[in-house]
């Protein structure tokens, strides 16, 4: 099991996945798709919320910290580095929704809007509503109500 266990049940329930490896894949492709979408500075204001949220949770049986914050950042340094550097990028909510479909590599039978609906969620959960609301102004309209409605 990986550390991201809660947050990844929450998901892979929610989702109807089969396990928590299908869900903490298509978390990392939601996410970056929604960094994709965010300011430089927003995605960082995020991604440190998510930090300190969870290094305030004392942990049992030496279970890392984290969670939500390691799924959050982008492994690729690549990648990493030209989102730091261009402006947000700019698409609808089909595209959202169809680069979840290809790059998610969703299980037979479940949506997009499924386990976006689910990522979303989850992540409400881990987020002050100062983020909520900052994430829910860099979204496109459809994507805007399913993060609003989760």
């Amino acid at each position: 099991m990986t550390t991201n266990t809660p947050f990844l049940e929450k998901v892979k329930t929610k989702a109807h996945l089969e396990d928590v490896f299908d869900a903490r894949d298509i978390a990392e492709v939601v996410f970056r798709t929604m960094r994709d979408l965010m300011t430089t500075e927003a995605s960082q204001r995020v991604g440190q919320e998510l930090q300190e949220k969870h290094e305030a949770i004392p942990t049992v049986d030496e279970v890392p910290k984290g969670e939500v914050a390691d799924l959050w950042k982008d492994t690729n340094p690549i990648v990493s580095f030209l989102s730091r550097v261009r402006p947000p990028l700019k698409f609808d909510a089909d595209t959202f929704l169809f680069r979840i479909t290809q790059e998610g590599s969703l299980p037979r039978g479940v949506t997009a809007e499924t386990v976006v609906t689910a990522i979303f969620s989850a992540t409400k959960d881990e987020l002050s509503k100062e983020r909520v609301e900052e994430i829910d102004g860099f979204l496109p309209d459809k994507i805007q109500q399913m993060w609003r409605q989760a």
